[in-house]
C-alpha cells in the first residue's frame, strides 16, 4: 500500500465496536490506514456498544489488542488511539441516537461526512437504520452519510427483498455499501487483472477451449464460537456459496466492462448471475450435494462432529459442506460446468480456482505412443498461497515420445512485500465513495435466485446431510456431480493435485 492521505474529513461510527469483527478486522484495518497516511488528520472513530466503557478505557483496550498483533509501532499506535472515542448505550433506546447526534454535531468538519458500520447481528440492521433516521442522522445536507452492511443480506430471497424494502425507505442505494470481504482479497481482485490485462488468456477464455472451472474454499476449522449463529442462520450455502463463491464465479465469467468504474463493473457481474441456469431440482443430487462433518482428526488432533459442537441443535440439518454444479447460459460459457464447493473440517485450509482446458486434437500424435496427454490447467491460489500456476505437457528426455506434466509457477507477491488485508481496501473505498467492490442489490437478489430453490428443497428433506469424517475432503458422493465426465476435484496447487 502506498502512502498518500485521502484528505477527506469524516467520522467512522462502528456499531458493535467490542465484537469480534471490530476487534480482529475493522480496528486493525483502520490502524493500517492511519499508518499509511490514508486518514485525514481530523478523522475520528467512534465505537458504539453495550459494554459500559469510557472513552479512556476503550482506548486502552484497543491499544492492548493491537499491541498483541505483529508489525505495530508504538508511536503510531499512540497517535491512532487518540482518534478513538466511545459511546455506550442500547441500540433500542432513542436516547442513544440523540447522544450519537450530539457527538456527530460536535465533531467539526467530520460532522458533514459520516460512515456508519453495522458490525452487529443482521436482525438489528433495520432497527438501527430506523433509529438513525428518526434522529435525522442519515440526511445528506452538506456532505455524505454512508452505511456499511456486513453479509448476510437476508437469509433467503424473500428476507433479502424485505430488508431491501426497509432500508430503501431511509437510504438511497448509493448510500448502502454491502460489504463482501472475500472480494476485497488481493488474490480475488487479481482475477480482474489476469482476465483483462493479459491478452494471452482472452482468446482461450470461452467454451471452445475450457472444459470446466472449479472454485474451492476449504477450511480446517469447525464452527468454533459461531455454532449458534451458523446453525440457525448459516450453513455452507448461505455462508460461502451465495456470497463469496458466486462473486468469484462472476469475476471469472464476466465480459470485459467498458471501464473499472463501479457501475460498469457491477453491470457485467449481474449479467453473469442472471444468466445462471436454474438447478434441476428433479435431479438435485447430480447438481448439489450437502454434508456434515462427523468426528475425526484434523492435523493429527481429534475433533468432534458437527452435531457434537456446543450450540448446535440436536438433529440439526444444517450443512457444513456444500458442492454445486452450475451452468451459465450465454454465448461464452454455454454448457461449460462451474463447480463450486466449500466445507469445514476439511484436510487443508485452501481457496483456489482451477481452470481445466480441453484436450487437443489427437491426430498429430497418432502412432507416437501419446494417447492421453495430461490436460492443461490454470491454477489460481487465493489462500494460503497467492500464486498463479500453469500446467502444460512437455516431452520426457529420451528416445521415446513420452510426456510429463510441467508447471509454470509465478508467485503474485515477492518475499517481504506486505499484502493489504481485505478490510483495509474496502474501508478505504467507503471513504472514497468507490462502490466497485461492494454488492448492488440486484447482485444480491440474483445470487439468492440461484441458491434459494436448492435450500428450500433441502429444508423439506427429512434426511440428515451426508456425513463425512473430519480431516478428509468431504462426502464421497460429491463426486456424483461430475457424472461420467472423467473429471474430479482439484484439491491443491501441486501437480495433478487431487485428480
Amino acid at each position: 500500500m502506498s502512502c498518500g492521505c485521502v484528505g477527506i474529513s469524516h467520522a467512522y461510527v462502528i456499531f458493535g465496536a467490542t465484537g469480534n469483527l471490530a476487534v480482529t478486522k475493522l480496528l486493525p484495518a483502520l490502524y493500517q490506514l492511519h499508518c499509511a497516511g490514508y486518514l485525514a488528520d481530523d478523522v475520528e472513530i467512534l465505537g458504539c456498544g453495550r459494554t459500559p466503557f469510557t472513552s479512556e478505557t476503550w482506548r486502552a483496550e484497543v491499544r492492548q489488542q493491537l499491541l498483541a498483533r505483529d508489525e505495530v509501532e508504538t508511536v503510531a499506535l499512540d497517535n491512532f488511539v487518540q482518534r478513538l472515542d466511545y459511546l455506550a448505550g442500547s441500540l433500542k433506546d432513542a436516547a442513544f441516537y440523540q447522544s450519537l447526534g450530539e457527538w456527530i454535531g460536535n465533531d467539526g468538519e467530520c460532522a458533514n461526512n459520516v460512515i456508519f458500520y453495522l458490525s452487529i447481528s443482521p436482525d438489528l440492521y433495520v432497527e438501527v437504520t430506523e433509529g438513525l433516521a428518526a434522529a435525522h442522522l442519515l440526511e445528506e445536507s452538506q456532505g455524505f452519510r454512508r452505511m456499511v452492511i456486513e453479509k448476510p443480506f437476508g437469509h433467503d430471497l424473500e428476507s433479502a427483498r424485505t430488508l431491501q424494502h426497509s432500508l430503501s425507505e431511509h437510504l438511497k442505494e448509493e448510500q448502502i455499501y454491502r460489504i463482501d470481504h472475500y472480494v476485497g482479497k488481493e488474490a480475488v481482485q487479481n482475477l480482474l487483472v489476469l482476465r483483462f490485462a493479459n491478452l494471452i488468456l482472452e482468446p482461450l477464455w470461452n467454451r471452445h477451449h475450457i472444459d470446466h472451472i472449479q472454485i474451492t474454499h476449504a477450511e480446517t476449522v469447525g464452527v468454533e464460537g459461531r455454532a449458534n449463529y451458523y446453525d440457525h442462520s448459516g450453513g455452507a450455502v448461505r455462508d460461502m456459496i451465495q456470497s463469496h463463491l458466486l462473486q468469484v464465479m462472476a469475476l471469472l465469467a464476466m465480459e470485459p466492462p467498458v471501464s473499472l468504474e463501479a457501475e460498469a463493473l457491477r453491470n457485467e457481474k449481474v449479467k453473469v448471475l442472471q444468466s445462471i441456469r436454474p438447478v434441476d431440482l428433479e435431479q438435485l443430487e447430480m447438481y448439489a450435494i450437502r454434508g456434515q462433518y462427523a468426528a475425526g482428526e484434523v492435523k493429527g488432533q481429534p475433533v468432534p462432529g458437527y452435531l457434537q459442537e456446543e450450540g448446535v441443535a440436536a438433529g440439526s440439518h444444517t450443512e457444513s459442506y456444500a458442492a454445486m454444479k452450475l451452468y451459465i447460459d450465454n454465448w461464452r460459457w454455454k454448457d461449460v460446468p462451474f463447480y463450486l464447493r466449500t466445507g469445514k473440517r476439511l484436510q487443508e485450509r485452501r481457496s483456489l480456482v482451477a481452470v481445466r482446458f480441453k484436450q487437443p486434437p489427437m491426430q498429430l500424435f497418432q502412432g507416437s505412443g501419446i494417447y492421453q496427454p495430461h490436460p492443461n490447467w490454470l491454477l489460481i491460489g487465493i489462500q494460503p498461497e497467492d500464486a498463479v500456476r500453469m500446467e502444460i505437457s512437455a516431452k520426457v528426455p529420451g528416445l521415446e515420445m513420452r510426456t510429463r506434466q510441467i508447471v509454470m509457477d509465478a508467485s503474485v507477491s515477492t518475499p517481504g512485500e506486505r499484502k493489504a488485508e481485505a478490510y483495509e481496501e474496502l474501508l478505504l473505498d467507503v471513504i472514497k465513495g468507490d462502490r466497485s467492490l461492494f454488492l448492488r442489490y440486484d447482485e444480491v437478489k440474483a445470487a439468492w435466485v440461484v441458491v434459494d430453490p436448492v435450500m428450500q428443497r433441502w429444508a423439506q428433506d427429512e434426511q440428515l446431510p451426508l456425513q463425512y469424517p473430519a480431516g478428509g475432503w468431504g462426502p464421497k458422493a460429491a463426486e456424483k456431480i461430475f457424472g461420467d465426465s472423467g473429471r474430479a476435484w482439484r484439491h491443491t496447487l501441486s501437480c495433478n493435485g487431487g485428480e
